[in-house]
């Protein structure tokens, strides 16, 4: 590693300590944000509970820390209440599995975590709605709520569990509703600008296109930056399990777009739209997510392209690790301050995202070299 990176160790380290003391008290629990200083543990069901786990997996790798491995594991376990009731699994089986249990089965040949991450992208690929070739997102949050129409942005990252699927088990009908998923999000959700959609809106019966919506973002126009995250990552991953160049392109385009809005510390607002007066509130969890998949279209680029791309993966990383790091606050749990979770509904605004922390460990072990991916 050259010397310009030399901060990266230093990150590492600092996030393996951090990591480390806080096992004590989270354990294989399932952290979400954190609250005065303390990550709120949510049930096993919760769209976020692959990040804790896969956090530990990533720092495991390099450290060698069997407890480390050990909490990983009992998380994963855990999680099998969730994959066996199934009735509370939404679109988000790809964050939660590949982070677990495909990392598992990835790094230590586990049969019983390549079954566990099959069953789960059964049960994403049965989400597959064929007129409108996307993958339903939520269930209904309350009874009676007619919610079938709904794809959102963040599915992207999903998608890696499908491609997996077919890899291992040899059959192509996995990835084949991965790739008209991500289809649908080139003709749907990214706009000519770069920017994305959250939500899009479809007629369930018919497939035609209804709205886009703001979702977690300002507005149904505007510009929410951890959705364009999500698109850069996801459609970047796309690319690389298919080779087609539309992947590329659109990943490229979203990734123009997210770089020529960053702001002086490279660490981007919740929202790249929003009003002035809101436009100082950051997400750094958009700016590690984004980071991540950065550095992941440097590598599938050449020349100049990948140069941009490298570079602009670094900066927001080593803007978190200076500016946003919580290496001199020993009773913050979080990694990274300022994460925006939802604001148009006001939670979790303004806190360490679990989603965030393990992002920026990730985008250290691109900088490292350190493999395998999980998405990959």
């Amino acid at each position: 590693m050259s010397t310009e990176l030399s901060w990266v160790n230093e990150a590492w380290n600092k996030s393996l300590e951090k990591t480390l003391h806080n096992t004590a008290r989270i354990g294989s629990g399932f952290p979400h944000a954190s609250q005065n200083g303390v990550y709120q543990l949510e049930a096993p069901n919760w769209w976020t509970a692959g990040f804790w786990p896969g956090m530990l997996w990533l720092l495991y790798q390099e450290s060698g820390q069997e407890q480390l491995k050990a909490l990983a594991e009992e998380c994963e376990v855990k999680l099998d209440e969730v994959l066996d009731g199934f009735e509370r699994l939404d679109h988000d089986l790809g964050f939660m599995w590949t982070l677990t249990s495909v990392a598992n089965y990835k790094l230590h040949g586990n049969e019983a975590s390549r079954v566990r991450a099959l069953k789960a992208a059964n049960y994403l690929a049965a989400r597959f709605n064929l007129k409108g070739q996307y993958i339903r997102a939520w269930n209904p949050w309350t009874e009676g709520e007619r919610n079938e129409g709904v794809a959102i942005i963040d599915c992207c990252m999903n998608m890696p569990l499908l491609f997996w699927a077919s890899h291992v088990s040899g059959d192509p009908r996995y990835a084949h509703i991965a790739e008209a998923h991500t289809d649908t999000v080139l003709k749907h959700f990214i706009r000519a600008d770069g920017s994305v959609y959250h939500i899009v809106n479809f007629d369930p019966h018919t497939g035609e296109m209804l709205e886009g919506l703001g979702g977690q973002g300002y507005a149904p126009e505007s510009a929410w930056s951890r959705g364009a995250a999500w698109a850069i990552y996801g459609l970047t991953l796309a690319y690389h399990h298919t080779g087609k160049e539309d992947y590329y392109q659109a990943a490229k385009r979203v990734a123009n777009f997210f770089l020529s809005r960053l702001p002086e510390d490279s660490v981007p607002a919740w929202d790249f739209r929003a009003p002035d007066e809101l436009r100082d509130l950051r997400d750094s969890s958009a700016g590690s997510c984004a980071a991540s998949g950065l550095l992941l279209l440097a590598d599938k680029s050449e020349g100049g392209d990948a140069d941009v791309y490298r570079a602009g993966g670094i900066r927001i990383l080593k803007s978190l690790y200076e500016k946003y790091g919580t290496w001199d606050l020993p009773d913050e749990e979080g990694l990274l301050l300022h994460g925006t979770s939802n604001y148009p509904q006001g939670t979790n605004i303004d806190v360490p995202l679990i989603y965030g922390d393990f992002f920026f460990v990730e985008g250290l072990a691109r900088l490292k070299g350190q493999g395998p991916s999980y998405w990959e």
